[in-house]
């Protein structure tokens, strides 16, 4: 190894992973297409300002629900869920849905 190298495997890293799984009721909404007006401008906002993974991950056949899935990574846990609140809080807030649960996930690399 020389002087300038990094032997990696000598400094402990953690890294957190975590993510929200938002079961979404959605109001006045009668075709797959409405809907669609209202969940892609969700997503897009939730990328947009926090830079994270987000997708429509279940009931993509129902015109009423959605369910929204968010990921992100970060090496500081009180970060991770200071960022994973702060986008439960704008999703809680949509005067256009009613969140009817969210489901939490918060891991380390050695659990």
């Amino acid at each position: 190894m020389s002087p300038r190298s990094v032997d990696v495997y000598a400094v402990p890293m953690v890294m957190w992973v975590g993510a929200l799984q938002f079961d979404l009721l959605l109001g006045d909404v009668h075709s797959l297409k409405e809907k669609r007006s209202l969940v892609r401008p969700l997503i897009a906002e939730v990328r947009r300002r926090f830079e994270l993974s987000v997708a429509e991950v279940d009931h993509l056949g129902l015109h009423r629900r959605a369910s929204i899935g968010v990921a992100a990574v970060s090496p500081d846990r009180a970060h991770l869920v200071e960022v994973l609140e702060a986008v439960e809080q704008l999703v809680a807030y949509r005067p256009e849905v009613e969140l009817l649960s969210v489901r939490r996930m918060l891991r380390s690399a050695d659990d």
